[in-house]
């Protein structure tokens, strides 16, 4: 599971009518299971979604056998996705993600 940060203007993102809307935007079909949010699309075998305090916590399983074109496709989806859900480009989580990780050793 992967916890991503959330820009405050977008925390209404995290309530599950929200991140619904936004994976069928992105991904054309999710369900909502009480706080949890799931969908499935490309190379992408379970994606689960939902609010843990004021971040976006996502539990990803991916098919790494699926033809490259089909994985492209499918994390270009799911960056866009993240950063519509988010406020944050791939650019900018990675900076996070790298300054999180030396601020911890």
């Amino acid at each position: 599971m992967q916890n991503y940060p959330v820009r405050a203007a977008e925390r209404g993102n995290l309530n599950p009518v929200a991140l619904e809307r936004i994976l069928r935007t992105h991904f054309g079909s999710a369900t909502v299971d009480g706080e949890t949010v799931s969908a499935t699309y490309g190379a992408i075998e379970a994606l689960r979604a939902h609010a843990q305090g004021r971040e976006l916590a996502v539990e990803l399983r991916m098919n790494p056998k699926v033809p490259d074109e089909i994985a492209r496709e499918t994390i270009a989806r799911y960056n866009r996705f993240l950063e519509e859900a988010t406020g944050f480009s791939a650019k900018e989580r990675a900076k996070r993600l790298r300054k999180s990780a030396t601020a911890g050793d």
